[in-house]
Order: C-alpha cells, then structure tokens, then sequence
C-alpha cells in the first residue's frame, strides 16, 4: 500500500491543479448565466481536498497506524461526496469525484488489510 499511496498522492496533487482551473471556468460560467449553480465553487472545495489528501497520503504512506488512512478516508470521502451532489453543468467534476472516491476506497482497503497484518 505504500506505493498505492505514493501514486496516489502525486497524482491528486497534480489534479487538483486542472480541477482548480476548471473549476474556475465552470464558476466562471455559473456567474454569466446566472443560473444559481454552485459547480464551480464545488469544484474548488475538491481541489483543495484533492491537494491536502494528496499531501496527507505522501506524508503518511510510511507509517504504520490508521491515523493517515482515516484522515485519507475523510478528506477523499467528502471531495467524493460534493463532488457528486453538487457538479450540476460541470460533468467534468464526476470524473475527479470518482478518483476522489476510488481513493478513499482504496484507504479503507489500506485499514482493513494493516489489522489484519496486526492480528
């Protein structure tokens, strides 16, 4: 898993930079049309998730408690979920929520299989 984490983190770092810049076109978008979407403020609030998991996931892929992977866990959990509940015209947040998810899945895997490794 600590490859997993590596990985992982590098590329959420590198994400959140063309999640930031869309997220800056969408809302953008949302201010001209007037159309009291909140997609591209959403989008935003997953790039800054993206960026601190990505650090906490680099920061912690050595480590042997469930700290990291819980901290993981939330931060990718609740990028995942704003993502999803708020991309409106912005389909492209679907795709980074999912990353978003598949990581913080990937974190709760990481947690199940260190207690097992510890039993």
């Amino acid at each position: 898993m600590k490859n997993w984490k590596l990985i992982s983190g590098i590329l959420s770092i590198v994400l959140c930079v063309f999640v930031l810049f869309q997220s800056c076109a969408a809302g953008t978008y949302n201010a001209l049309e007037s159309n009291g979407e909140v997609s591209g403020s959403a989008g935003a609030m997953v790039a800054i998730f993206m960026l601190a998991g990505g650090i906490v996931s680099i920061a912690t892929r050595k480590g042997v408690g469930k700290g990291g992977n819980i901290a993981l866990i939330v931060l990718f959990g609740l990028a995942a979920l704003l993502g999803f509940t708020n991309a409106g015209s912005y389909s492209d947040l679907y795709i980074w929520s999912g990353w978003c998810l598949i990581c913080a899945v990937l974190a709760v895997v990481s947690v199940i299989l260190n207690k097992k490794q510890a039993s």
